[in-house]
């Protein structure tokens, strides 16, 4: 059992946001860090994921559904019909060890944590890591997407739509950490803290224009720029995202 955990989501290849997150002392103190999917689908995959790595046994990676479609990409399949650009270049760039490391990502996993018992992390459900639930989401629809968990799990912490939320869900408490590196909303790291019985919904503010820059310099993406301008200073609104998501969700 672990006494603080540190939950971080949808890195997608942002080095700057993912440092800023992890130089936070809550951060940094947590006795484990997890990160629960699409670490790599981005401006700058390799070094977020050697910078994840980096970080050895105290971080566990779960896998997101861009992980597992990079891996298809670099292993010359297009899950889903037609990839988009920068799924593909990202592809392009990982190593072959990189692609292995993510083809044997676990999804969902399970921890014990003081103050929770026991709480599963996923990407977008337990069940699957591209089903879509929301901060609305009706209660028949969680019931469904729960139906197969235990009923000790007390926790159930997710990421996938980049939107932080926490909410109850008949009894079971229901976490999303947002995105560090692709926020939609506003611009910021969102990130979670579970300690003491206790979730925090953390944001962390860093230089956007410096990051964006950064990202402009450093990645050979041709379009590095315009994605960081879009994706890192979070133009896509919550409310727009939430309309597009919402057939995902079983709804109109």
């Amino acid at each position: 059992m672990v006494a603080s955990v540190a939950v971080l989501s949808d890195v997608h290849g942002v080095l700057p946001a993912l440092e800023a997150v992890l130089a936070e002392p809550d951060v940094r103190s947590a006795e484990l860090i997890v990160v629960t999917g699409d670490h790599v689908a981005g401006p700058q995959p390799v070094e977020v994921l050697d910078r994840l790595r980096a970080l050895g046994e105290r971080a566990v990676l779960v896998r997101g559904n861009a992980d597992r479609e990079l891996v298809a990409l670099a292993r010359g399949a297009v899950p889903g019909g037609a990839a988009c650009d920068i799924d593909l270049w990202a592809a392009g760039r990982l190593r072959p060890a990189d692609v292995a490391f993510l083809a044997a990502l676990p999804h969902p996993v399970t921890r014990h944590v003081d103050g929770f018992g026991t709480v599963v992390l996923c990407h977008g459900t337990p069940r699957d890591d591209e089903e879509v639930v929301l901060v609305d989401t009706r209660p028949e629809r969680w019931a469904e997407v729960f139906a197969d968990l235990p009923d000790d799990v007390t926790t159930v912490v997710c990421g996938h739509t980049h939107m932080p939320f926490l909410r109850l869900v008949d009894g079971r408490l229901v976490v999303n950490s947002g995105s560090v590196g692709m926020p939609y909303g506003r611009p910021g790291a969102s990130w979670a803290l579970l300690r003491d019985g206790q979730v925090q919904l953390r944001h962390t503010a860093f230089d956007v224009d410096a990051a964006v820059d950064r990202i402009a310099r450093a990645s050979d993406y041709p379009g590095g720029r315009a994605w960081a301008d879009t994706y890192v200073r979070a133009a896509v609104g919550d409310a727009e995202a939430l309309r597009t998501f919402a057939p995902r969700d079983g709804r109109p």
